[in-house]
């Protein structure tokens, strides 16, 4: 694989800065136990469902040196030492690779956290592998598996986020499979087989697939931005549905939640 633009993160970089949306602690569902999770600021999908197109913009958020970043997680370091770790996700936090890759190690050279990436994989050619030393779980939301399709969703292509999972097969990482379940869009049979087939492709490292259905809590942002919410008549997924969807991906012996 030809990677290009390769981004180096030295191992201290305090006076980096980056744009951070938002944050959030005590959060249960960015990864393995209760996590402090960065919202990162920019994104190049703009997918059909997505409930924060509020990160979309680059500059949209704080913009915070590493060390102003690490001394948010300061008095639930030692929490977050034995119930779960920092997530960094977004917006796509690949957009500012250099920023994150510095907040990882920092956050690892301080605290020894847990650490959780949570991302598309679209942009992973612009960092080498060693940015991913200080990672130790990846959060991969693929949106489909149909590759026009995905572009319908997302606006930008399937084929680097594939190619990442591989990569991230080749690297041992451990990873969790997220899959948005969306009625009308995601939620046919045979596209939701052909990913489940993909995922058992990769191995040990699906520790885990998330299918996440489809709720309309992001459409008051869309409005306050004065989007167009292109899913603004589409129900919330039926449990019988996601019940379906997340037993394809237990067929091939993925553990599904």
């Amino acid at each position: 694989m030809t990677q290009q633009h390769v981004v180096h993160v030295p191992l201290s970089q305090g006076e980096l800065t980056g744009y951070v949306h938002s944050t959030e602690s005590g959060a249960g569902v960015d990864g393995p136990g209760m996590r402090f999770v960065y919202f990162m600021s920019g994104c190049q999908f703009r997918c059909q469902y997505c409930h924060n197109p509020d990160t979309w913009k680059l500059h949209a958020g704080r913009q915070l040196t590493v060390e102003q970043a690490v001394a948010e997680i300061a008095p639930y370091a030692g929490f977050l030492k034995f119930a779960g770790g920092v997530t960094v996700s977004g917006g796509e936090p690949l957009m500012q690779a250099e920023f994150v890759g510095a907040l990882f190690t920092a956050i690892k050279q301080r605290y020894g956290l847990h650490t959780a990436l949570d991302t598309q994989g679209f942009l992973h050619a612009n960092v080498d592998d060693a940015w991913f030393d200080q990672v130790d779980l990846v959060l991969l939301d693929i949106k489909h598996s149909d590759p026009v399709r995905y572009q319908l969703i997302t606006g930008q292509a399937l084929q680097p986020t594939l190619d990442f999972a591989q990569r991230l097969k080749r690297l041992g990482k451990p990873m969790w499979l997220r899959y948005v379940l969306v009625p009308g869009l995601t939620d046919g049979a045979a596209d939701i087989a052909r990913l489940a087939d993909y995922a058992a492709s990769l191995g040990s490292i699906v520790q885990r697939v998330e299918v996440l259905p489809f709720h309309q809590m992001g459409a008051a942002k869309w409005a306050e931005l004065g989007l167009d919410y292109p899913l603004a008549n589409t129900p919330a997924a039926a449990s019988a549905v996601v019940d379906a969807a997340r037993a394809l991906f237990a067929a091939r012996g993925l553990t599904v939640c």
